[in-house]
């Protein structure tokens, strides 16, 4: 266990280990196969300076030339200086760029050549997306497209995309922009030149916006706990499950796959905030309260790891699987594409979310999702 995956609460006086939080143990994954891998390579992280693009760099930075490339540099600087302090003789570049600048991403691939990309770089936050669509189909989605290109264009030997749980069956622009992106992914199956392969997984613990800190701050002063509805579940994993299985998939990418992790159970929410508090010292409704909310708009009750029907075939790791997936033609991606870049054109958020729904068949209302997760539980 990576001592990221503590999560320090409280000002530090509060250190919560992920067994007690995700209510199993953590998978470990086998590290010889991944670091032989990635020993002597170029490797570039987009979106280096967050959770999981940082905690990437961290497990790969002893095996080549690391490239760390983020658009906010605060986050990049204090990554580069923790790598600095904790390792010699680094073999370590940053660059302070955005994924949706195709000139200069394709001057930072032209410059360094890179073998292995993983691309972490995206917007997450499913409330701030469904405000700001058209900002989420400029950054998650024209974003990859320019990574891609250049991972093809300049010959990479493989392209890790980072995904979420959101995207199965989704019910925001956030998930949508990201449904796309497997699928943009998936109509790469036939590149010679870049294997491709995308890793699905929910929460992170500690991550930034996730729901620990918000809960401990909230616990903090006094309570209440505020939680969007008391039925919400989620899968959540560590940081450092995370980083190992965008490795792992790495490893093993040969043709466009989506790779799944076994996150066990998925966790209930309520269960997630009575348990911290539980663990700060008080008694859950009569030392601190939880109150309910109401849904945020496009939030679902619970997520999805795979797509309704789709199978999964095993891999060598009995804990990492592999979703079944219909292929995409490049020619109705790139279809997808100019409409997608119209709609943001316009400036319209309504025309955009039409665009959306027309390139993502799978993209539907939160109503009709959530409605039948509530008839299940009557």
């Amino acid at each position: 266990m990576s001592s990221k995956d503590i999560i320090h609460c409280k000002r530090g006086k509060l250190n919560l280990i992920p067994d007690e939080l995700l209510g199993r143990k953590p998978v470990s994954l086998m590290k010889e196969d991944v670091q032989s891998f990635l020993t002597d390579k170029v490797i570039l992280v987009t979106g280096g300076g967050g959770t999981i693009g940082s905690e990437i760099c961290r497990q790969a930075i002893s095996a080549g030339q690391l490239i760390i490339l983020d658009n906010y540099e605060n986050n990049a600087y204090e990554l580069q200086q923790e790598l600095s302090r904790a390792h010699k003789n680094l073999n370590l570049k940053v660059e302070i760029a955005s994924i949706q600048d195709r000139f200069a991403v394709d001057s930072i691939f032209k410059k360094y050549h890179p073998q292995l990309v993983f691309h972490a770089a995206a917007h997450k936050h499913v409330p701030l997306m469904e405000d700001c669509p058209a900002e989420a189909v400029k950054n998650n989605i024209f974003g990859t497209y320019n990574v891609i290109t250049a991972a093809k264009e300049y010959k990479a030997e493989k392209f890790v995309l980072i995904s979420t749980d959101k995207a199965v069956n989704p019910t925001n622009v956030m998930g949508a922009s990201k449904r796309f992106c497997e699928m943009l992914l998936q109509s790469m199956k036939n590149c010679e030149s870049t294997r491709f392969a995308a890793v699905r997984f929910g929460n992170v613990l500690g991550s930034n916006g996730s729901v620990i800190p918000l809960f401990q701050s909230q616990i903090d002063k006094g309570g209440p706990i505020t939680l969007t509805d008391k039925n919400i579940v989620r899968y959540f994993m560590t940081v450092t499950e995370a980083a190992c299985l965008v490795l792992k998939a790495g490893e093993m990418a040969s043709s466009a796959e989506i790779y799944v992790l076994d996150m066990g159970k998925p966790v209930r929410i309520l269960k997630l905030a009575e348990r911290l508090i539980k663990l700060n010292g008080y008694i859950p409704y009569k030392d601190i309260d939880i109150i309910e909310t109401g849904l945020r708009p496009g939030e679902k009750l619970y997520e999805e790891l795979i797509a309704d029907k789709n199978e999964l075939t095993a891999t060598v790791n009995h804990k990492i699987f592999i979703e079944k997936q219909e292929e995409f033609e490049l020619s109705l991606i790139t279809h997808s594409l100019e409409q997608l870049k119209e709609a943001v054109r316009t400036g319209s958020s309504e025309k955009i979310r039409m665009a959306l729904k027309e390139a993502v068949p799978t993209y539907k209302e939160p109503s009709e999702v959530n409605k039948r997760l509530r008839d299940f539980l009557k």
